[in-house]
C-alpha cells in the first residue's frame, strides 16, 4: 500500500474516534439545576423558556422543552408560589399607601364610642321607663332630673310621674337650673363647639366640625334644647352610657326613651334641673 493510499484510510477513521470520544465524554454530564425563580433576568438568557411562563410563575414541577444536548429540569415549589403571593400583596398595599395617603389619617372619634370605655350591651334595669310615685309641687306636664340619681321625672297627674334613666355631665360638667324647651327636632345634626373639639383633641380624640343626623350621631333621634344654653335633652348612639355621668351637661337618654318623651311634652314645657 502506497503512503497515500495510507494516509487516506487514517483521516476517514479519524471522524469516527472524535464522534465516540465526544459521546463517551457528554454521557455522564449532570443535570443542570435552575433556580425556582424564573424572572431572574440570567435565567431568561438560557433560552428554552416558553414565553407565557416568562410573565408568571409555572406550576409546581413542570418541565420544561430544552434545546437538544442539553438536560434541564425547573421545580417550582408550592411554598415559593406562596412567598410570591405574599410579596405581591405587600407590594399593592405599599402601592395604595402612596396612592391613597388619605385613608392613613385618623378617623374622627365620636365621644360616647370611645375604645377606652368599656362597652356594654345592656343596661342596668332600673333605667328602664316606668311609672311610679312622685310627689311634688310642679305641675302636671313638668320635667324635673334628678342628676345625682340619674333620673327624669315627667310629672303626671294622681301624684305620679314617669321616669327614665338618663346619662348625666361628668365630673367638672355638672350644672343645675330652670329652663324651658325651646325647640324640638327629630334626628339632629351635631355641630361640636370649638371648646369641646379643642380639649377633646388634646386627648387624642378628633371630632367632627359637623355630623348630619343619623343612627351614629352622639345626638340621637330626637332632641329637646334648653332655652338659650348649649345643653339639651337628647338621644345617644352609646346606650350603654345610660346611668352615668359620662356627657358634657348634656342629658342624654336611649333613643326609644327620648321618642316617647319627645312625644309628650310642647316646646315651652318647663325643665328643672337639680
Amino acid at each position: 500500500m502506497s503512503k497515500k493510499s495510507l494516509l487516506l484510510a487514517v483521516l476517514a477513521c479519524l471522524p469516527l474516534a472524535l464522534h465516540a470520544h465526544a459521546n463517551d465524554r457528554y454521557q455522564s454530564r449532570p443535570p443542570v439545576m435552575v433556580s425556582p425563580d424564573l424572572q431572574a433576568s440570567w435565567v431568561l438568557q438560557l433560552g428554552g423558556v416558553p414565553a407565557q411562563t416568562r410573565s408568571s410563575a409555572m406550576p409546581q414541577r413542570q418541565r420544561q422543552v430544552v434545546p437538544a444536548g442539553r438536560q434541564r429540569v425547573v421545580v417550582q415549589p408550592q411554598q415559593v408560589l406562596r412567598q410570591q403571593s405574599v410579596q405581591q400583596q405587600r407590594r399593592v398595599v405599599q402601592q395604595r399607601r402612596v396612592l391613597f395617603p388619605q385613608q392613613q389619617q385618623p378617623a374622627a372619634q365620636q365621644v360616647a364610642m370611645r375604645p377606652d370605655k368599656p362597652v356594654r350591651t345592656q343596661i342596668d334595669p332600673q333605667f328602664l321607663p316606668q311609672m311610679v310615685q312622685y310627689q311634688t309641687e310642679q305641675k302636671p306636664g313638668t320635667i324635673v332630673i334628678d342628676t345625682r340619681e340619674r333620673f327624669l321625672y315627667l310629672v303626671m297627674a294622681d301624684g305620679m310621674a314617669k321616669r327614665y334613666g338618663v346619662g348625666v355631665g361628668k365630673p367638672g360638667f355638672e350644672w343645675a337650673g330652670t329652663h324651658k324647651v325651646t325647640s324640638k327636632r327629630e334626628w339632629p345634626d351635631w355641630r361640636p363647639p370649638q371648646e369641646m373639639i379643642a380639649r377633646e383633641a388634646a386627648k387624642g380624640h378628633f371630632l367632627p366640625a359637623h355630623m348630619p343626623g343619623g343612627p351614629e350621631n352622639p345626638l340621637g333621634a330626637r332632641a329637646l334644647y334648653l332655652g338659650s344654653t348649649l345643653y339639651r335633652i337628647h338621644g345617644t348612639n352609646a346606650p350603654w352610657s345610660i346611668g352615668n355621668g359620662v356627657s358634657s351637661g348634656c342629658i342624654r337618654m336611649r333613643n326609644e326613651d327620648v321618642t316617647d318623651l319627645y312625644e309628650r311634652v310642647k316646646v315651652g314645657t318647663k325643665v328643672i334641673v337639680i
